[in-house]
């Protein structure tokens, strides 16, 4: 069959529950086609394809039946379109004749092969703007007592609509028409099975009274058209009912549900059976987002390979996580296949959304393939914690390789609370468009009722890149100070929106820095190995100031850039050749990862030319250490810097630059954190020098500049980013995310006291 709707008042009204009910009746039935029958222009079509929860039309019958479309590729429907587009005598004729009737005003909304117009009632009946109609050989259409339309002569959404059924060789006794306003009418008498949706225009339901096709129904919107499903007989006997999947969905009984790529344990495999263990590589997020299980029931939603040969239904779906420390949490298991987790998460999320996502776009590759599986995982993940979520739920999501649950999740449980938190770097519009999903994937996040980044900056852009999908509505802003840097770097903002009205939905909006786990780094610092390190490393540097640099390999990191700004510093300052090394910790990328192996070899050729040139009997100008190291060594590695140098040429935050501004304060030190205004917390830790790791002269300057500053001014900063990181520690960010899911205020907002004196 085919349904040919009207949209606003139609396929978009009615409760949410008969919505619900309609939309996943369509899902399940690949053989009902959909057509949107509409007074709006494509243009104003779009941001609905964007919506997850709207089933996609096959065609569309846009601007009072002036444009059609087919619904995959929103190509126009040749030759139908040709034929209108030859009675059409143009926008800019009929626009000037208006011009005698300044009483009737232009809508301000897209248009094509069509002119709209505010008209009041008494001026439609006019014999002028009649004869008008009549001199520009133009139809004219008025509806719900405020609409005039110019349409091309003989079109309207009857003629059109017809035309396409036409054209499509379908049976007129298996159409559905619905409409609820005059500009419907011609549809709703063209002889088809139709329907005016409860609420209709008077004026319609009085046209259409005697027509024995057409029903007039008491519910407004989708439940109108289930009433018309019924009443004409399609589906069978089972009607729309029995296709509501919510029905037979059972919940489960988590409180909170927790979306997280990574279970919070690791597992590992010996003659073919699972072994658990604790994280080998531990972070301070994992034993957070833990804490918050300890007195409610939930779920925590990961990931867990099943080698090829096992069979999928014995895969153990449901094991515990620390039975005496978390008795009320599940770890709910979903199962992918080694070739799942290569393409979803070590391929396609690594090479298309991390180069887009941190403003190398033209390094990403775009896989259709890719996408499908991408898509495949995360309603998988979906459907994982629509069995786990109990009714009404707080379901907390992590990060870009999940952007799609939310879209799968409302489908299947509209009852939830879903907040989303964005780990990663958002660029601005003109970066993140370059998606070929960017509209599936907004679409997704505005799905939640909560999305949260790093920082004001993010939140901005994500409102950016939304607005040209979606149209929004600002409810609400707020300042970004005292919190964040206004306009002391690249990253700074004045004011960040906290809520948008999408039409639909209202989505609030946050800015939550990550902070770090302070015991880890105490822990760390309390070893025996730290104490000995720091040592060895007092000796080795003796009379030779340490610059450190630590991080992963990465072309966002600006490692090359990094070292070629210290040769430039070498060459600019030769009193600092043997006076200063720069020790780089570079932890490798997975061996599968490829894509850097070029980069591997340009730092490598670097280092050798660097130490080439300017080393010297007992002096190496650079010290690089392509590994990991225990983290009780990179603390001590902190605790002796004189300059820690992070500079990144896009960062999500940049935990380290929190990790040194600890470490130094819990062992009373004075090293200076010379860090990337383009990372996302340098919009955060007041107290740092700032550079731009784009430019190799500023980034030798400022490097310089941290190597030579006063004592008393590096204590002041040191001071200032301890204040900080302190304060805003994991704990924290925890609290205040989830109060803020919550709309309460957590205890103890008040921002640390934070020195007079700007320090930027």
């Amino acid at each position: 069959m085919l349904l040919a709707t009207d949209l606003d008042g139609t396929f978009l009204g009615g409760e949410s529950e008969a919505r619900l009910s309609l939309y996943q009746t369509i899902a399940a039935h690949p053989d009902i086609k959909l057509a949107y029958i509409s007074g709006r222009s494509l243009e104003a079509i779009l941001p609905l394809l964007s919506d997850p929860t709207l089933p996609q039309p096959d065609y569309i019958v846009a601007d009072v039946g002036a444009s059609l479309y087919l619904g995959d590729s929103l190509q126009p429907i040749q030759p139908l379109q040709n034929e209108i587009d030859s009675r059409w005598p143009g926008e800019s004729r009929i626009a000037s004749a208006m011009q005698r009737f300044p009483d009737v005003v232009r809508q301000d909304e897209p248009q094509l092969r069509r002119c709209s117009y505010y008209c009041p009632p008494e001026r439609a009946t006019d014999e002028a703007l009649v004869a008008l109609a009549r001199e520009l050989d133009c139809e004219m259409l008025y509806s719900a007592e405020r609409y005039l339309d110019f349409l091309p002569k003989g079109v309207n959404k009857g003629s059109s609509l017809r035309k396409l059924i036409e054209w499509l060789g379908i049976d007129e006794g298996e159409v559905l028409v619905a409409g609820d306003t005059m500009n419907d009418l011609a549809m709703l008498t063209a002889g088809f099975k139709s329907v005016c949706v409860g609420g209709s225009e008077p004026k319609l339901l009085e046209q259409t009274q005697n027509q024995t096709r057409v029903m007039h129904a008491e519910k407004p919107g989708c439940a109108g058209i289930i009433e018309a499903f019924a009443h004409f007989g399609f589906l069978g006997a089972r009607g729309v009912a029995a296709e509501n999947r919510r029905d037979e969905t059972q919940t489960g009984k988590a409180e909170l549900v927790m979306v997280y790529h990574r279970l919070p344990y690791e597992e590992y495999r010996v003659d073919g059976k699972i072994q658990r263990r604790r994280p080998t590589s531990p972070n301070g997020i994992i034993p957070t987002l833990l804490s918050f299980f300890a007195d409610q029931r939930g779920s925590w939603i990961a990931w867990s390979i099943y080698e090829e040969g096992e069979e999928e239904e014995k895969f153990v779906t449901h094991t515990s996580v620390d039975a005496k420390q978390y008795p009320l949490l599940t770890a709910a298991r979903v199962p992918l296949t080694k070739v799942q987790v290569d393409t979803f998460y070590k391929r396609f999320s690594k090479e298309a959304f991390w180069p887009t996502l941190h403003t190398f776009w033209e390094r990403a590759h775009f896989r259709e393939d890719d996408w499908e599986v991408y898509c495949e995982v995360n309603r998988a993940f979906a459907e994982r914690t629509a069995e786990e979520a109990a009714e009404g739920a707080l379901i907390w999501i992590h990060d870009y390789n999940l952007w799609m649950v939310p879209a799968y999740l409302r489908e299947m449980r509209p009852d939830l609370r879903i907040a989303f938190f964005h780990h990663t770097y958002f660029p601005s519009a003109d970066v993140f468009n370059v998606l070929p999903w960017r509209r599936e994937i907004i679409g997704s996040l505005l799905q939640c009722d909560y999305v949260a980044f790093h920082i004001p900056r993010q939140v901005e852009n994500f409102v950016d890149v939304a607005r040209g999908v979606v149209p929004l509505t600002t409810l609400s802003r707020q300042s970004c100070a005292p919190r964040f840097l206004t306009y002391g770097c690249a990253v700074g903002l004045e004011t960040m929106t906290t809520a948008v009205d999408t039409g639909s939905r209202v989505v609030r909006l946050g800015a939550h820095p990550v902070g770090l786990d302070l015991n880890r780094i105490r822990n760390a610092l309390d070893q025996e190995g730290a104490s000995s390190r720091m040592a060895e490393l007092r000796q080795e540097f003796e009379g030779v100031k340490l610059i450190l640099s630590v991080e992963r390999l990465d072309y966002t990191k600006g490692i090359l850039e990094k070292l070629q700004a210290y040769e430039l510093l070498l060459d600019e300052n030769p009193e600092l050749r043997g006076k200063v090394t720069l020790v780089s910790i570079c932890v490798p990328a997975a061996r599968e990862m490829t894509i850097y192996n070029e980069l591997q070899t340009q730092i490598e050729q670097t280092i050798g030319h660097i130490n080439g040139r300017f080393a010297d009997v007992g002096w190496t100008p650079v010290q690089f250490y392509f590994r990991g190291f225990p983290f009780e060594e990179v603390v001590a590695w902190y605790a002796m810097a004189d300059v820690m140098w992070i500079t990144p040429l896009r960062d999500g935050l940049n935990l380290v630059a929190k990790e040194f501004a600890a470490t130094q304060g819990m062992t009373q030190g004075c090293g200076v954190l010379v860090l990337s205004e383009f990372a996302g917390a340098a919009a955060e830790l007041k107290g740092a020098v700032l550079t731009n790791p784009h430019d190799l002269h500023d980034l030798a300057r400022t490097c310089y500049l941290g190597l030579n500053l006063p004592r008393a001014e590096a204590e002041a900063r040191l001071r200032q980013l301890n204040d900080i990181v302190s304060y805003n520690d994991i704990r924290r960010w925890g609290d205040e995310f989830i109060a803020a899911i919550q709309g309460q205020e957590p205890e103890g907002t008040e921002s640390p006291a934070n020195p007079t004196t700007d320090l930027v």
